[in-house]
């Protein structure tokens, strides 16, 4: 086995949240959970048709302004306190660097159509990767299996010559179904640890 690519989730794994209790309020203030916060954000028909690019970012923020009844003003307070806590694993990244020079590398997100600007703007990471690959972007999200086809084609190898690295357990199994080689992320350390278990395997 020759491993000559690893493709990398952001949220979840190089984008993590250091501090939930901000979310914890939010959602007590809008009588949900947590996890129905989170769902609330990322999920449900508008996110989803976010994700794939059907609507914009700007779109799908007016959809869930409207679903709760808050004003413009209350709404953005909102949003920059649920992503308040929201870091950069700069640490993880240096990582992902390395790996770059030995081996190709691509970011493959189901995110908004927003996410390009912000990694150039804010976060300065692109160099890290040959390609990123954005659900919005690109019309389909993990786990098809056209999105992660499309992330083999631009890196340009074989499904059984890259791994893919993700938080979230579906996403995992679509890439073994894809015929990618797969890791599902639980702590930085975990990962490099497995990766290298992995990349060192003849």
């Amino acid at each position: 086995m020759t491993i000559r690519a690893i493709i990398f989730d952001l949220g979840g794994v190089l984008l993590r949240t250091s501090d939930f209790e901000p979310r914890e309020r939010l959602a007590a203030g809008l009588h949900m959970n947590r996890y129905q916060l989170e769902q609330f954000i990322f999920g449900g028909e508008s996110g989803d048709q976010a994700q794939r690019g059907e609507i914009t970012v700007q779109q799908h923020w007016e959809n869930l302004r409207q679903q709760i009844n808050y004003s413009p003003e209350e709404f953005q307070i909102l949003v920059k306190d649920f992503f308040a806590y929201d870091e950069i694993d700069e640490s993880l990244i240096d990582y992902v660097r390395e790996l770059h020079k030995m081996y190709k590398t691509a970011l493959l997100s189901n995110a908004w159509d927003d996410l390009r600007q912000v990694i150039t703007e804010n976060w300065h990471f692109e160099d890290a990767f040959d390609t990123m690959i954005i659900s919005a972007e690109v019309l389909v999200a993990k786990p098809d299996p056209r999105i992660f086809q499309l992330a083999l084609e631009r890196l340009g190898v074989k499904a059984d010559e890259a791994i893919f690295v993700d938080d979230m357990k579906r996403n995992v199994d679509g890439a073994l179904l894809a015929g990618l080689h797969a890791l599902q992320f639980q702590t930085s350390q975990q990962l490099r640890n497995e990766l290298e278990l992995v990349l060192k395997t003849p």
